[in-house]
């Protein structure tokens, strides 16, 4: 692999990382400024902002202003996001820090996804591949760290956000010794909005992948913002760095998840993500009800395995039906539609805990996913005119 390759795949690895680094301190910082579990998730979904107004306003930039000079802009944007972290000293601190976290990760994972398509131009499979897995692996990596902090050192509000900006400085080193593959550079200012449009022609064929997208994305958004609630609330396990192992098991699991199924067809990995999700969803219901860290594993795991699987085979099937001359629309379509599903549910779990209990907000929750899932799959196997590989 190329040494530019496994910069840039290192740096989506670093700001995805940052997405989910505040995961297991929720609960310290609930505890410090005395917000509920409402706000808890208000807070998570404000990352979505930072995302969608990068893909609305800046997602075409770097075409223009090259992938270096983006890059280097949204890890000094983390930086920043980070360094607000740092500082907070009261909970809108913390909504300034998830919005400029979203818009950085947005503009430099999508950067880098491009880029290293253009480092690694004889093997776009293996370029998507790596931009991929190192998506999982920073989701997987930035709750086990901080976790383990949380629980351990005498700064859990501080030090992980220190050894996250020294991780962003170090990779911006490799990002600035790596090539520019953008030759025609023009001032930023000269992007143009995302045309975001699905096609008539496409509309019932990316019902599919859409409800799978949203659905996936809602179950990992309950891993990075309630997850930890639960092993609190109903599995007893206050230990911060349990919680940040759990959800690393998620990003492990995904990430392996990727690399094993690469050769399997797109339109079989959605499937089989949507068929999986019932019993993992039911797994996950299981644990809580009877309190078992055993059965939340064996749910993690499968929840690691159905969301990777539906991540990637829904995005290959939109980039299958998208006409080309329309992908980037329909593509900026289907990341709302990921983004959506990321931080509305969690929100309503959390209204929901306020009027019954944790475990009927959660079990509404999982049945609702389970009823999306298996009119995806319908919708999917009802629709020969889709023809994904």
């Amino acid at each position: 692999m190329k040494a530019a390759t496994l910069a840039v795949g290192s740096m989506i690895a670093v700001m995805f990382m940052g997405s989910t680094i505040v995961t297991p301190l929720y609960s310290l910082y609930a505890k410090q400024f005395g917000f509920s579990a409402i706000m808890l998730t208000l807070i998570y979904a404000a990352y979505v902002i930072g995302n969608l107004v990068s893909l609305f306003f800046f997602g075409g930039v770097s075409d223009r202003a090259g992938r270096k000079r983006i890059v280097l802009r949204a890890l000094a944007m983390a930086a920043l996001s980070t360094g607000i972290y740092f500082f907070a000293t009261s909970t809108p601190w913390l909504f300034v820090a998830r919005v400029l976290s979203g818009f950085s990760i947005g503009l430099g994972a999508g950067t880098g996804t491009a880029w290293i398509a253009e480092l690694d131009a004889e093997d776009r499979a293996r370029a998507t591949l790596v931009a991929v897995v190192s998506n999982f692996a920073g989701l997987g990596l930035g709750p086990l760290i901080s976790g383990l902090l949380a629980q351990y050192s005498s700064r859990p509000l501080q030090l992980p956000f220190l050894i996250y900006i020294g991780a962003v400085a170090i990779t911006a080193v490799f990002i600035a010794r790596s090539p520019e593959t953008v030759n025609n550079h023009s001032d930023t200012n000269t992007a143009r909005r995302t045309s975001v449009a699905v096609p008539r022609s496409i509309r019932a064929r990316f019902i599919a992948p859409a409800i799978t997208a949203f659905t996936v994305f809602s179950l990992y958004g309950f891993y990075f913002s309630l997850a930890p609630g639960v092993l609190i609330d109903s599995l007893h396990l206050s230990n911060r760095a349990i919680g940040g192992a759990v959800v690393f098991e998620l990003g492990l699991v995904a990430a392996a998840t990727i690399i094993v199924t690469r050769r399997l067809a797109s339109g079989t990995c959605m499937r089989l993500a949507l068929i999986l999700l019932v019993p993992t969803l039911a797994l996950l219901i299981l644990a809580q009800a009877q309190g078992s860290l055993p059965l939340l594993l064996l749910g993690t795991a499968l929840s690691g395995v159905s969301g990777a699987l539906g991540y990637r085979g829904s995005l290959q099937v939109v980039n299958q039906i998208a006409p080309e001359d329309q992908r980037a629309g329909v593509s900026s379509v289907y990341f709302i539609v990921c983004f959506l599903g990321n931080s509305l549910p969690v929100i309503a779990v959390a209204v929901l805990t306020r009027a019954f209990d944790s475990l009927v907000a959660d079990s509404v929750f999982a049945i609702t996913l389970a009823v999306l899932a298996l009119g995806a799959l319908a919708a999917s196997l009802r629709m020969p005119a889709v023809r994904i590989p």
